[in-house]
């Protein structure tokens, strides 16, 4: 589509406030984001949060989690969505989801608003990237022409854009905004265990094994666990250079999760002999398994811990009926000599695909503060 191209308003939607179990039954029946859960806003304790609905005259036809972050001592905040509204993008266009919820939020005195729209841009197989690596013409992923562009996803960003607001680009040495652009899954709807199994390559498969006949178990762990798998979690941000998050935080995450749903989140410990080898936590809204966050230690790494408690995690989620198990981000590097290439190779394994999202966008409602706040960021 044409960037002027822009589709017409197609309905007269109106956004209000809603329960948080309005809230929680839309997303998890829409097969939205564990980001735009209430539970997400109880974890994220720094920041103010609305539920808010998206009504087609009475009916509700979109959720989203709004989180306020306010600027001390002016009274105004940046409103973020993250991996959100929830919203069927094919049914409406940008302008009918974004102009009632400018309208609502200029109203609770935001200087900004972010969104990022979980629709899907573009699509990269397994084959196609091995392809591409291999004859070491594409440095990005970008660059790589996908096996599938969906139109939805490509008119929501085009409208985006018309409508003025903004995205930041990837540089190839990240993951892009907030929440990543880029990600990695693996299809289970319709394919067996043997299936998806017979998809990874020769190397994970080896790996599988070798864990499994090495002796290395994979259990789930309990709300007490936590701290075991913080120590692994502060072991693996040292070895990759990363800010690691206090232990409380994951500790509310777990309350503020089973509060919400008992099996929202799982926490999954790699062993061998009674020593933790690596941790990894599990999170499931609808139809959809989320691979969140992941700790291995620096020793008996040949045992493969790490493929170890993926291919369980994999497995129960095809247990539980998730389509799709997302082991979130990859940055937008193919270059073998780049500091995250490995880990884009290790996600390459499991024969899955790479995503690309409509990204997150920025609109200024006051571009004095827009301004002063980019400055800041990229300060930090």
């Amino acid at each position: 589509m044409a960037p002027d191209a822009i589709v017409p308003v197609s309905a007269a939607l109106s956004v209000r406030p809603i329960s948080s179990d309005e809230h929680l039954a839309f997303v998890t029946d829409a097969g939205g984001s564990f980001l735009q859960t209430p539970a997400w806003g109880a974890v994220k304790t720094d920041w103010q949060r609305d539920s808010l609905g998206w009504f087609h005259d009475s009916r509700l036809v979109g959720a989203g989690l709004v989180l306020y972050r306010a600027i001390p001592k002016i009274g105004r905040s940046l409103a973020y969505l993250p991996e959100g509204p929830v919203v069927d993008w094919s049914a409406y266009s940008a302008a009918d989801v974004t102009e009632p919820l400018l309208a609502y939020l200029r109203r609770r005195k935001a200087f900004t608003v972010k969104l990022g729209p979980q629709t899907v841009t573009r699509r990269w197989s397994t084959a196609t990237l091995k392809a591409a690596i291999a004859d070491g013409q594409a440095d990005l992923l970008s660059d790589v022409p996908p096996d599938s562009s969906p139109e939805v996803g490509r008119r929501v960003a085009d409208e985006l854009r018309v409508l003025g607001w903004r995205r930041e680009e990837p540089s190839g040495e990240g993951f892009g905004d907030y929440q990543p652009r880029y990600v990695f899954q693996v299809p289970l709807s319709g394919r067996t265990l043997d299936e998806v199994f017979a998809g990874f390559n020769q190397l994970w498969r080896r790996n599988v094994r070798k864990a499994d006949k090495s002796g290395v178990t994979v259990s789930q762990g309990m709300a007490e666990d936590l701290a075991a798998f913080h120590e692994v979690y502060l072991t693996t941000a040292a070895r990759d250079g990363f800010t690691p998050r206090p232990l409380a935080y994951f500790e509310r995450m777990w309350r503020a999760m089973t509060d919400e749903d008992p099996d929202r989140i799982r926490l999954y410990l790699a062993t061998h002999d009674d020593d933790l080898l690596a941790a990894t936590l599990w999170v499931k809204v609808g139809a959809r398994v989320w691979y969140s966050y992941g700790a291995s230690a620096d020793h008996k790494r040949e045992l493969r811990p790490s493929n170890a408690i993926q291919w369980r995690m994999i497995c129960d989620a095809h247990a539980a009926g998730a389509d799709v198990y997302d082991l979130r981000g990859i940055s937008d590097t193919l270059r073998p000599d780049h500091p995250l290439f490995g880990l884009i190779q290790f996600k390459l394994g499991t024969g899955g695909e790479a995503v690309e999202y409509a990204g997150e966008w920025d609109y200024p409602l006051n571009r004095a503060l827009h301004r002063a706040f980019q400055i800041y960021l990229a300060r930090r």
